[in-house]
């Protein structure tokens, strides 16, 4: 089902991101399709969503009440437009989508780090460092603490995975050994 959300919302997140190239608001789009995106994954909202108790009138008036004044008129149609088109479920992947274009048009990549231990500021930097270097990209480390991978790192940039870690070793080992 996943592959079928990202299907339906790629083209509503190309279409987003070029009007917001055109008119110079990545970062306001960011906001808000983060806030609706955040919005359809309550469970009490996304249970509304999916029942038919509310007609698209009253469901368009909600979503655009709960932006609170933060939607702009062109984020409001884009509610109106989703919800006319029963796709209001797939904002979560809109600005997933989104997001990864904005990274690519900015020049940068999010990095996703688990270490054994936590990671100091200078390793931050210097891997940084490093993955600009070897991705010609800017870098934004995201790092958490697992302790569970016993020694080294995972790291997760866009399709590139690296698994450093001493778990990630032994299961490759015992994979190879096929236990």
């Amino acid at each position: 089902m996943a592959g079928d959300a990202t299907t339906i919302a790629r083209p509503y997140a190309e279409a987003v991101f070029a009007r917001a190239v055109e008119t110079d608001k990545l970062g306001l789009w960011s906001d808000m399709l983060g806030l609706l995106a955040t919005a359809v994954q309550d469970a009490t909202l996304a249970t509304l969503i999916a029942s038919p108790k509310l007609d698209r009138a009253q469901m368009t008036e909600l979503m655009i009440d709960i932006g609170g004044g933060r939607l702009s008129d062109e984020g409001q149609h884009l509610v109106r437009l989703l919800v006319d088109n029963g796709r209001l479920s797939v904002l979560p992947e809109v600005a997933a989508l989104y997001e990864t274009r904005k990274a690519e048009h900015e020049g940068t990549l999010d990095v996703q780090v688990t270490a054994a231990f936590a990671l100091k500021p200078a390793q931050e930097e210097q891997l940084a460092e490093a993955l600009k270097r070897k991705l010609g990209r800017e870098i934004r480390i995201t790092s958490d603490e697992d302790p569970n991978l016993i020694g080294g790192f995972h790291l997760r940039a866009g399709d590139l995975v690296i698994d450093g870690s001493v778990s990630g070793r032994i299961s490759q080992l015992a994979n190879e050994l096929g236990i």
